[in-house]
């Protein structure tokens, strides 16, 4: 099929854009899923919502939909759960399958891939229930560092220590959102994320947050942040960073749009992570590389729908 194909076919099925979820990031699924679900029913596609915080295989018989558009962040969507559902029911749906949705999801995990692929990731320990937190903060040498819930997004229970009283308040905070806890080494220097779509890279943001730290407030709090579209780098920097994100994205098997997160420190890059189900929202970054390509919101949502399958 060509794109025009594509969307001709996608027009006469009933799709289903998955919003909302019980993860500590439903509000911005929410606001994910609302405009997802506006941009393709002003193109022309059958589109409905469902919320998946409850009795979703109910709701999906109900809606008798042919097609899943992802837009559930977190905890029960980004995690392989949703996708094994869809799997099992036979439902197509938008973005990575299982198994990379899980890796991805989990930041420990797929540090270890993605540097077994030559990609640079900072330095890092973990915190598991057995481990004596105590003596972890004793041992700990690299200050600051950057305390994260192993499997949340949106920069959810992140903060950074600078000492061992510190440190064991940030781990009894992400112990708030998932017994396993990443204590990782602090890059000092210029953040930045590329979108990967459908196997390509798309330009290169730099994030800037006011107050010097990308947390969830900088995140979604409009005017906190400053987007650097496409970001003031010379052209082999960028080619490298455009190529890692390829690179990350491929060996956890992620497919659709993703986005990839990096910390620039003086010519070298280090990997963060991988979003699976990107934001796309006002202030949400996947957009925002998608317009500096050339591409409006529609035309990214389009892109998005017309790879939906089945695991592959």
């Amino acid at each position: 099929m060509n794109p025009e194909q594509d969307t001709e076919y996608f027009k006469q099925r009933k799709i289903a854009v998955l919003l909302g979820g019980t993860s500590a990031e439903r509000e911005v699924s929410l606001r994910t899923g609302a405009a997802v679900l506006k941009a393709l029913q002003q193109g022309g596609y059958q589109a409905v919502a469902v919320d998946t915080a409850r009795d979703v295989p109910e709701q999906l018989r109900e809606v008798a939909c042919d097609v899943a558009f992802l837009a559930v962040h977190g905890r029960h969507g980004e995690d392989g759960t949703l996708q094994g559902l869809l799997e099992m029911m036979g439902i197509p749906y938008t973005g990575s399958g299982v198994l990379a949705s899980a890796l991805a999801m989990d930041k420990a995990m797929a540090k270890q891939v993605v540097a077994a692929h030559g990609v640079v990731t900072p330095g890092a320990r973990l915190v598991d229930p057995a481990t004596d937190v105590k003596v972890f903060c004793q041992t700990q040498t690299s200050w600051p560092c950057v305390v994260k819930p192993v499997r949340e997004g949106s920069t959810v229970g992140i903060s950074i220590a600078g000492d061992e009283a510190g440190l064991r308040q940030a781990i009894g905070e992400a112990r708030r959102y998932d017994r396993r806890i990443l204590v990782e080494d602090y890059i000092q220097g210029r953040e930045v994320t590329v979108a990967v779509l459908n196997g390509v890279a798309l330009p290169v943001i730099e994030v800037v947050p006011e107050s010097g730290f990308y947390d969830y407030h900088a995140k979604y709090t409009p005017g906190q942040t400053r987007y650097l579209v496409p970001a003031p780098l010379d052209e082999s920097l960028t080619a490298g960073l455009q190529s890692a994100a390829v690179t990350a994205a491929s060996a956890l098997g992620c497919r659709g749009a993703v986005r990839v997160d990096f910390m620039i420190r003086e010519r070298e890059f280090y990997f963060l992570e991988v979003n699976t189900i990107p934001g796309m929202t006002e202030t949400s970054l996947l957009p925002k590389a998608a317009a500096c390509a050339g591409m409006d919101f529609a035309q990214l949502v389009e892109r998005i729908l017309v790879d939906a399958s089945l695991d592959r």
